[in-house]
């Protein structure tokens, strides 16, 4: 689960973090007035959305140059820019060619800023603990610094039982470059990022930048929060803080019917039991020249119920020319599935080739079922093995 950056700076300001003073606004009419209680000082426009690049965005059909993290200094500006954010969607590179509406802006106190820092912590599975990761040169270009030059990043590793420990902090805090009157500062903050990482279950936690003023104040005027949706029974305060407007709908819709689903780029839907299966699969696709239009995986005891909901989630988008049904009868025997394809086919109507491979107990039974549904439902397609199925679903996607 992501939340916003103003609701991630939040939980860091709970903790003792620094953060700028900022309002969240709705409408223009709003960060105007947001604008007007700081005095008339210069003030950062941020479209709060679940997406990386905000600032390098364009927001589409606007006309517009500017992208969603935007420097104001008069008040008819900030008007007219919240205008544009509040009713054109924002494309970044992690939105997609349709970008995402904005229904929050952070109306942010603009930073003096003479340094920026990364600051960030992530589970290295190598190590299988957390790890704090820091670089003294922050910004928007701190994924080209850590592929150019790895070596800048460093990195102490946090005993989840103990937390980050003082002398990490202030050990990062020196090498980070920061002054003997802006160690504490900086410390402050780190324990921060860390308590939240820890104590809230994050699976990603980054402070970009953490910045030191010309004064040599240290403030994070910018976070990323992720956090692991197996552990939001424990965060009633997390959960409340989900936007689902921010989510994909099919998604969304997975979810509830306790379907593991992840919409991609391609054309080719992907209809799997078992995570390992599930990557498989779309790795055969890609081999055979063809693109995934998901990842799904409806568990090991497939249902009607959930193959029914399945296709539908799949053949809601409109990119979709043909699915690929992978399962492997184990727990659900073969002809149990087939039934459920059945029933599914009846219910949704299949209107893209449905390729279909079955294996696994009872999977003579499961083809003879499909192969007396072929007058009834034409578009399913039976295939021997993995390859003849990726084969023929990529044929059918073209």
């Amino acid at each position: 689960m992501k939340i916003h950056e103003y609701q991630a700076k939040e939980l860091l300001a709970a903790e003792g973090a620094a953060i700028p003073k900022g309002v969240v606004v709705t409408n223009a009419a709003e960060a105007q007035r947001a604008f007007d209680n700081f005095d008339g000082k210069p003030v950062v426009l941020k479209a709060q959305v679940h997406a990386g690049g905000r600032g390098k965005g364009q927001f589409k059909g606007s006309g517009k140059t500017f992208g969603g993290v935007k420097f104001v200094t008069t008040r008819d500006d900030v008007g007219a820019i919240a205008d544009v954010m509040f009713k054109y969607p924002l494309v970044t590179k992690q939105t997609g060619e349709q970008g995402q509406r904005v229904s929050k802006v952070l109306v942010q106190v603009a930073a003096d800023i003479a340094r920026e820092i990364y600051l960030g912590m992530v589970l290295d599975r190598a190590l299988a603990m957390p790890v704090m990761m820091a670089c003294a040169e922050g910004g928007v270009e701190i994924e080209e610094v850590a592929a150019r030059t790895p070596e800048k990043i460093l990195k102490a590793v946090v005993d989840p039982s103990a937390g980050l420990l003082p002398f990490q902090a202030r050990r990062l805090a020196y090498d980070l470059g920061f002054t003997a009157a802006q160690v504490p500062a900086a410390e402050k903050i780190m324990y921060a990022l860390s308590e939240v990482f820890l104590g809230k279950d994050c699976s990603l936690a980054e402070i970009n930048p953490l910045v030191v003023t010309p004064s040599g104040e240290v403030l994070a005027i910018d976070a990323k929060m992720n956090f692991d949706d197996n552990a939001l029974f424990r965060h009633a305060d997390i959960r409340a803080m989900r936007d689902e407007a921010e989510e994909d709908p099919g998604e969304l819709r997975a979810a509830r019917k306790n379907l593991n689903f992840i919409r991609l780029s391609g054309n080719i839907g992907c209809l799997v039991n078992g995570a390992g299966l599930a990557m498989s699969t779309m790795d055969i696709i890609k081999y055979h020249g063809g693109e995934p239009a998901n990842f799904l995986d409806v568990g090991g005891g497939v249902t009607a119920e959930g193959a029914i909901e399945a296709f539908r989630i799949i053949l809601e988008d409109p990119k979709v020319k043909s699915v690929l049904v992978n399962i492997f009868g184990g727990i659900a025997k073969c002809d149990l599935i087939a039934e459920a394809l059945v029933k599914a086919g009846r219910e949704v109507g299949f209107k893209v080739p449905v390729v279909v491979r079955l294996e696994g107990t009872n999977v003579d039974k499961a083809r003879a079922i499909l192969a007396s549904m072929r007058s009834e439902l034409p578009m399913i397609q039976t295939a021997a093995n993995l390859t003849e199925a990726a084969q023929k679903a990529v044929a059918a996607a073209k």
